[in-house]
Formats: structure tokens, sequence, C-alpha cells
């Protein structure tokens, strides 16, 4: 593989890992499950029609799902189909998977309705190791200026998402937000 096909695999270089980590810490937000993420992670599925959904923090070396949303049931049978041979998602997943460590180095929300149109992400493992086909994801900006994570859903089809979606999306990121800066004014 040459140089320049293996930057567009690779996760972006994450110059911010330990500032991150530094504030998480002073937020409390720790690799652990939080009910009110995962409130927040199914209201996510639900409004954007896709099976998962999570509230990611990301450290130096792995994403944990803080907030955490899987409905298997909705899976269409082509989904299904794929699924039993794939993995289901769990609470963490390494740095290197899926999308959003690209959506923290930008700092910007990345759609991608068929992730397999996209030549960067095809050899993402988690296209054939879970079967995701579509990533709708925002990042988590602290009032610092910080990325600490992001807040997104994923669909083991492709999707058709859009402006509204965008928004979506973004909409979530700031509840998020909102929820972490009012746990810190407590």
């Amino acid at each position: 593989m040459s140089d320049s096909n293996m930057r567009l695999v690779g996760t972006p270089p994450d110059p911010n890992v330990q500032h991150r980590m530094e504030r998480l810490r002073e937020l409390g937000i720790r690799e652990e499950p939080d009910p009110q993420f995962d409130a927040l992670a199914r209201r996510l599925a639900d409004t954007a029609g896709a099976p998962y959904a999570m509230v990611n923090i990301i450290s130096g070396q792995r994403q944990y799902f803080t907030g955490l949303y899987t409905r298997a049931e909705s899976q269409t049978s082509a989904a299904m189909e794929a699924a039993q041979t794939a993995v289901s998602p769990g609470r963490e997943m390494p740095k290197d998977h899926g999308f959003c460590p690209h959506v923290v180095a930008r700092g910007l929300p990345l759609v991608l309705g068929d992730v397999c149109s996209y030549p960067r992400f095809t050899s993402n493992p988690v296209v054939d190791q879970i079967g995701i086909r579509s990533y709708m994801g925002a990042p988590l900006i602290d009032h610092t200026g910080l990325t600490l994570g992001t807040v997104c859903t994923v669909a083991p089809e492709t999707q058709s998402w859009g402006r509204r979606e965008l928004e979506t999306i973004k909409g979530f990121a700031t509840e998020v937000m909102e929820l972490i800066h009012g746990r810190e004014r407590q």
C-alpha cells in the first residue's frame, strides 16, 4: 500500500488527546455507562431511524460509548442476514475503528449515507466486522473549544441523510454538551 493510501484509511492524528483526557476527568466523565447518555442515544436512534446510536468519548487508545443504544429488532432482512456474520457493537472499540476519530480530529460533523462511496472509509474495520453502511456524527465541543468526543448514529444499510439530519445530529451534540456543562455547574 502506498503512503498516500495509508493516509486515506488511517486514523487522523490526535494532538489534543492529553488535554481531552484531562478535561474529561475535570468534568467527571468516565469510561462507564451513563444512563442519561443511554437515554439520549435511544432518542437519537429513534429520531434517525437507525438501529444504533452512541455518545462516544475517545481516549489515547480506544473509544468508549458512555451512551449506547442498540435496536437489533429494527434491522431489515438484508441487514439481519449481514448481522449473522457481523459483530454487534459493544461499549468500547479500538481508536482506529469507525468514523468518530475523524469527527474529533476535524471538529466538524460527518454524514455518510453510504460509507462505501468514500474510499478512505471502505477499509475501516466496522464496515466488514460490524456491517456498518451509514454513519452520522457530530463533535462534542466543550466551551473551552476542545472536542471531547462525538454523538453518532450508524446503520447496516445505506441512508438518505441530508441537511435536516445534519441539523438533527448537531442538535443532539448541543444537548449532550448542555448535560455535561450542567453537571459541571453542580
